[in-house]
């Protein structure tokens, strides 16, 4: 007998708040903008199986959403009774233990209706629902039953799970398919259109699934047995018996030691108490997660292989991005620690979390090295999410750091090996107001000696849990398909065979295209908060210091230089104006205040003045076109502004590859016509016919150039102390070497003696990377005895800094290096 319609809405209303009672939910995509809804094309949500709870669900968080009702009939003739469907029903055949899936009859009637009458537009919302999330390991009987994984679940194991896992469910929906579009083709064959729209949704459901669950995982002892097996690492094995004199089989026993050591042990059990710890330890020290440009990585998990590639600032990054990732939907992905990190208790947490470790150097030991490669290569093309760290450690200085190329190389290497699923690097920026290990950074850039990561620290630091840290920030940037960095490299790549131990002569040269990509995406993903524009404003001040009205004033214009000349689509900047950043600042103790009656004074004191460079350099990329080309007119009249062009050009390429600007060399020239023009109409700068020229002198503006061009002015001063120094010996005298070291050692001596608070300033690594790209430039050559010679372009370079320092910074370099002005 058939329940009449009021009544059957009353009794699954009743089951929806009995149901409810228990299960709670995280839902992504749920908003009619989100989504995209035509509010005039009628709208059906399809699940993938049927299911009363499934449907239950759903009703309730279309409601919740305020989305089209899933309960109600569909607005159009003869449609079905409700505005939902599922895509498959399920038959038994008896003589045949596997259960066979069939196109509900709902479906084939929507099918239906849109092939007979082409001016009906039906919107599919296809809805994803998993009661937990665990990937599928080859455990017991029991875990196997009380997981939602790749296998459909039946009435009991599904009560089950809604019972065990019923409160962290997770609700994905997914952009509307247009049924007019797919059934257009076949508007002749009905049973094409049903095929062609089921292949289409079925898809889509498993590409959400594996973002979500990640693949099939096997065991972690058969995942180490199946290493030991692959011809690479036989071959090693059998190579390190006979060069090390040993028996075979107690390399092998090494090997096996070796996997031990690397491969991760994901553990569902362990992710859920993770979460749970970690959204508790969110909110005891931040203020909270903010989270940029998640739909796109959402987009490019269902059909690739994912390596995530953050910027490294604090050691929290791994569990900020793990949790980020799994609180919106995607499977957390296996990440490369130091074995530094694999210590007692901890060392099988982060395992259990999806840590694999990885020693700092193996060049030396050609089986663990296979073994680790063979490892990584298992991770890709099983489709799992990587993560790694590009600059192989914690940046000191708030800088991105130079990329180390052992990782991506690796990762290449492997996609050349077997490129049948796709990889794609996203780059990912995470910024915070305050870091924690801020202080340790200090000492550690002072000469006080690392410390070697152990319990007993760890420890220690957990007192820092008393402290609040402001907010943080997980930005997403543009995703970086490999197979397209390669193309470029490489054209017909994919036609060439390449063997598990090749190393093709243009592979250095595309790992480091692909590391630059990299590194210019994470920088381009930049987050500037609160913090990072006061410490960039105040830092620029003579003093350290400045009147309250007038910096606030300061921070809105710069920010508004940045909006109207956004570095790119996927940087953020805060919301609030200068005088609020400024309280919430001094709220933080980050800086200070003295009382004035003309208007108080907000001034960085002591270390704080320090630690503020940290900060700054988080953002300095954002201003170093501007601020270049207010270095030229802040110590010049007036400049050509075909000069202006000319010379912030020639100095961009060193700017681009310390600061991993993302304009290319070619085309930056464009882009400082159009920063002229923007500093012109913000009234920093003038235009008098061909001439450029900045404010006048007394105004606000003025002040506004100067203080403009003072944000990368140390780093053209380190430039100047390389180029002093070589001036100094002459050609011929200095290997590159020597000429690191001298001007490491003459930028420390002006950092003391002119009160420079900035410690990388001295930092060994940007002499290093600025002295190898003037050889790359062919400024300066090495001859036979590794000595330095330079042409006459270093002269005229140095006749050009004139244009740029002015005479005081001049005969300050000049006084510190022994040299002339």
């Amino acid at each position: 007998m058939r329940l009449i319609p009021a009544l059957h809405g009353a009794l699954t209303t009743l089951l929806r708040k009995i149901l409810y009672l228990w299960v709670r939910t995280d839902v992504i995509g749920a908003s009619e903008k989100e989504l995209g809804l035509d509010p005039g094309k009628p709208v059906c949500y399809v699940m993938q199986y049927s299911s009363l709870s499934a449907r239950l669900v759903l009703e309730q968080e279309v409601a919740r959403a305020g989305l089209p009702s899933a309960r109600a009939p569909m607005a159009i003739h003869e449609g079905p009774k409700q505005s939902f469907c599922f895509l498959y029903r399920r038959i038994s055949n008896p003589f045949s233990p596997r259960r066979t899936p069939v196109l509900t009859p709902q479906l084939e009637q929507l099918v239906a209706l849109s092939v007979e009458d082409p001016t009906l537009d039906i919107q599919l919302v296809p809805v994803s629902l998993f009661w937990g999330r665990s990937p599928d390991k080859e455990r017991s009987l029991l875990k196997l039953l009380l997981s939602d994984t790749w296998s459909v679940a039946g009435r009991f194991q599904k009560f089950l799970i809604i019972l065990l896992h019923g409160r962290s469910t997770f609700v994905r929906f997914g952009e509307p398919l247009s049924l007019a579009e797919i059934v257009q083709e076949h508007r002749k064959s009905r049973a094409r259109a049903s095929r062609k729209t089921a292949r289409l949704l079925r898809t889509h459901f498993r590409r959400v699934r594996q973002a979500v669950l990640g693949p099939d995982l096997s065991h972690r002892r058969t995942l180490v047995a199946d290493l030991i097996r692959t011809p690479a690492v036989r071959d090693a094995i059998r190579e390190t018996a006979r060069k090390e004199d040993l028996p075979p089989d107690k390399v092998r026993a090494k090997a096996y030691r070796y996997a031990n050591e690397i491969a991760s042990s994901m553990s569902i059990a362990t992710i859920r108490i993770l979460e749970v710890l970690l959204s508790w330890l969110w909110n005891r020290i931040y203020n909270g997660i903010k989270i940029n440009n998640i739909r796109e990585v959402q987009e490019v998990a269902e059909k690739n292989a994912v390596v995530y590639v953050p910027c490294h600032r604090s050691h929290i990054d791994y569990m900020l991005l793990s949790y980020v990732l799994y609180r919106n939907g995607l499977m957390p992905p296996h990440i490369a620690a130091g074995i530094n990190l694999n210590m007692p208790m901890v060392g099988p947490i982060l395992r259990r979390g999806g840590a694999f470790f990885m020693r700092r150097s193996f060049k030396d030991n050609p089986l663990y090295a296979t073994v680790f490669n063979e490892y990584l290569h298992v991770m890709f093309t099983r489709g799992y999410s990587v993560e790694y760290f590009v600059e192989g450690g914690r940046s000191r200085t708030g800088r991105t750091l130079q990329p180390r190329p052992g990782m991506l190389s690796m990762t290449v290497r492997s996609f050349l090996r077997d490129h049948q699923k796709p990889i794609v690097l996203v780059p990912v920026y995470i910024g915070y107001e305050k870091v924690m290990e801020g202080r340790s950074y200090l000492g550690e850039l002072r000469g006080k000696k690392k410390k070697q990561e152990s319990v007993v620290g760890l420890a220690k630091s957990a007192r820092k849990l008393r402290s609040s840290f402001g907010k943080v920030s997980v930005n997403f940037g543009t995703a970086i398909p490999l197979a397209d960095v390669l193309e470029q490299a490489r054209p017909g790549w994919k036609i060439e065979a390449v063997g598990q131990d090749a190393r093709p002569h243009w592979l250095p040269a595309a790992v480091d295209r692909l590391a630059e990509e990299v590194a210019t995406g994470i920088n381009a993903a930049a987050a500037v908060n609160p913090v990072t524009i006061v410490a960039t404003v105040l830092l620029a001040t003579e003093r350290l210091a400045m009147d309250e009205r007038q910096l606030a004033r300061m921070m809105d214009g710069y920010l508004d230089l940045l909006r109207t000349h956004p570095y790119a689509d996927t940087i953020t900047l805060p919301e609030g104006d200068g005088r609020e950043f400024i309280h919430y600042c001094e709220g933080m103790g980050l800086v200070g205040r003295y009382p004035q009656k003309l208007g108080d004074i907000i001034a960085l004191d002591g270390t704080n003045a320090t630690l503020m460079t940290y900060y700054r350099n988080n953002i300095q990329h954002l201003f170093a076109l501007p601020s270049l080309i207010a270095c030229l007119l802040e110590n010049c009249t007036s400049m050509a502004r075909s000069k202006v062009v000319f010379l912030a050009g020639a100095i961009y390429p060193y700017l681009k590859s310390e600061l991993f600007l993302r304009y290319s060399t070619d085309g930056v020239d464009a882009e400082i016509d159009r920063w002229i023009d923007t500093l012109v109409e913000k009234g920093i700068l003038r235009i008098e016919g061909d001439r450029v020229m900045g404010a006048d002198e007394g105004t606000e503006a003025r002040l506004q150039l100067h203080t403009l061009s003072r944000f990368i002015i140390q780093t053209l001063e380190r430039y100047y102390i390389v180029i002093a120094t070589l001036r100094k010996h002459g050609p011929g005298m200095l290997s590159a070497r020597d000429l690191e070291e001298e001007s490491t050692m003459m930028a420390e001596r002006m950092s003391i003696l002119f009160g420079l608070n900035a410690p990388e300033f001295f930092d060994k690594a940007l002499f290093r990377n600025f002295i190898g790209n003037l050889q790359k430039n062919e400024v300066i050559s090495q001859d036979e005895t590794d000595r330095l010679s330079y042409t006459r372009e270093l002269e005229d370079v140095a006749e050009d800094a004139r244009l740029v320092l002015n005479v005081e910074k001049r005969q300050a370099i000049a006084q510190v290096t022994g040299g002339t002005s």
